[in-house]
């Protein structure tokens, strides 16, 4: 009969849990999810990143039956115990998600005596046993332990509605037992104070998630006593024990909108989260296609040449030129040259022009990409080649920092962009040599950073 209601007093509360889980939608929990601004489809959720995100203190009531046994066996050294209510409080500090720190308060009555029969069929009364009963006051059992959760992967939900748990631990408990002898007559086990011993407390339970920030907690203990004082009555080589077997509620302390991180479930947050990767990872891929697309779009605009004139369609100020016919760096027919052919004068002013060009050509670091600012002294250059109808030799040359073979192509491709450039303003394309000779025909030393500022240049040979 009394083990009977010890049960129905732990796990009564079992019949409306269910009625409890039904009645109220609980709300999802808040994820550490980011959107990525301009694009509220390409969303990540960052793995666990600690107390930032989650709920990890917390702190708890609880109420239920003490009683002297364990549910390993033995109830002291008394036949018949009896369960009584005992209370607690506890605070508990999540590590991790499977492991936290509880420190646990209890206190109550524990209470047994000798009406039963002992094994054999004899009342502990006529085995000699000397006292009635026994109560004992637990006046605090203070223990620290660790909390195992078992139950918190699985592949549906990141916050579990339930969490089985496990706690080991030890602490120290004070207690004070009064004696019944059979002459009915009390008596204090320890008239001077309270017994202070070790105890070992094991215990597993079930936490509910009620709301926002509150949790049911089911839960069975066992406190194991490093003595055989608990019942005032040394009987025995068995030391003695006791359980406490409760339901509570549990608080969040912190902000009750945040998840716990004792329901949290990493497995799934984990796959949701390469599945959020592949997502985005897609977007990018498809992204890269489209870019890749307009760029061969842009490449075949640039190359396309339908008149077959040499200059590409988007330079072609004269398009559907007649086959075979010579023409400008715009793609307009050339004039015919003039009979007699002219002198070539080449004066002081003629090479003021091109030095001027030399002087003030520059590129873009490493590149071969003319800075606009060179412009103007290679349209004069492009001016006098076609006022003149002078020939042009561009020899490209680099210093000799980096491999040959990079230097030597620098060298070409600088040329040649000059010439490109000068094309472009109706220079004939067979009026200009472009030649890179890279680090090989240097006009000083490169040992030092000016020798090798002179060395990087681009010459200009008119004739």
């Amino acid at each position: 009969m009394k083990k009977t209601m010890l049960l129905n007093v732990a796990f009564g509360t079992l019949a409306i849990l269910p009625a409890v889980s039904k009645a109220q939608q609980l709300p999802p929990p808040q994820e550490a999810y980011v959107t990525i601004e301009g694009d509220p489809e390409q969303v990540t959720a960052p793995m666990f990143k600690g107390g930032k995100h989650y709920n990890r203190w917390f702190a708890g009531f609880n109420a239920g039956a003490l009683a002297p046994v364990a549910a390993t066996g033995g109830s002291n050294d008394f036949s018949k115990w009896k369960p009584n209510i005992g209370y607690g409080a506890y605070v508990q500090y999540q590590i991790l998600h499977f492991f936290g720190l509880r420190a646990d308060y209890l206190g109550g009555f524990l209470k047994a005596n000798n009406e039963k029969n002992l094994g054999n069929g004899v009342n502990p009364m006529d085995a000699g046993r000397p006292y009635l009963e026994y109560k004992t006051t637990l006046k605090y059992s203070g223990t620290l332990s660790a909390v195992f959760n078992i139950t918190t992967v699985n592949w549906i939900t990141k916050q579990n509605i339930a969490v089985l748990y496990a706690t080991v631990g030890g602490g120290l408990a004070g207690y004070s037992p009064k004696l019944t002898d059979r002459r009915g007559s009390e008596y204090r086990y320890k008239p001077d104070g309270d017994i202070k011993e070790l105890v070992i407390p094991v215990g597993a339970g079930i936490k509910f998630r009620a709301a926002d920030g509150i949790n049911v907690d089911l839960a069975y203990t066992m406190y194991y006593t490093d003595g055989d004082n608990l019942d005032g009555y040394v009987y025995g080589p068995n030391k003695d024990k006791f359980s406490y077997a409760r339901v509570g509620l549990e608080f969040a302390l912190g902000k009750w909108d945040k998840p716990d991180l004792q329901f949290h479930n990493p497995a799934k947050q984990g796959y949701d989260e390469l599945l959020l990767e592949k997502k985005n990872l897609a977007k990018t891929l498809a992204a890269a296609n489209t870019a890749n697309a307009k760029l061969a779009e842009d490449v075949n605009k640039l190359t396309a040449d339908a008149d077959g004139d040499g200059v590409s369609d988007y330079f072609d100020k004269c398009p559907n030129t007649p086959a075979k016919t010579k023409v400008d760096g715009s793609g307009c027919p050339l004039p015919e040259p003039p009979k007699v052919e002219e002198k070539i004068v080449i004066t002081e002013e003629d090479q003021t022009i091109v030095k001027e060009a030399i002087r003030n050509l520059e590129f873009d670091f490493a590149k071969a990409t003319i800075k606009e600012k060179s412009y103007a002294a290679l349209d004069r250059v492009a001016e006098l080649l076609k006022r003149k109808n002078l020939n042009l030799k561009l020899s490209g040359h680099t210093d000799n920092i980096g491999s040959l073979k990079r230097n030597m192509e620098l060298s070409r491709e600088r040329a040649e962009a000059v010439k490109n450039y000068l094309v472009s303003k109706g220079v004939l394309p067979n009026k200009i040599e472009a030649l890179g000779y890279g680090p090989t025909q240097p006009i000083a030393s490169n040992k030092t950073d000016e020798g090798r500022q002179r060395n990087r240049r681009v010459e200009f040979y008119i004739y």
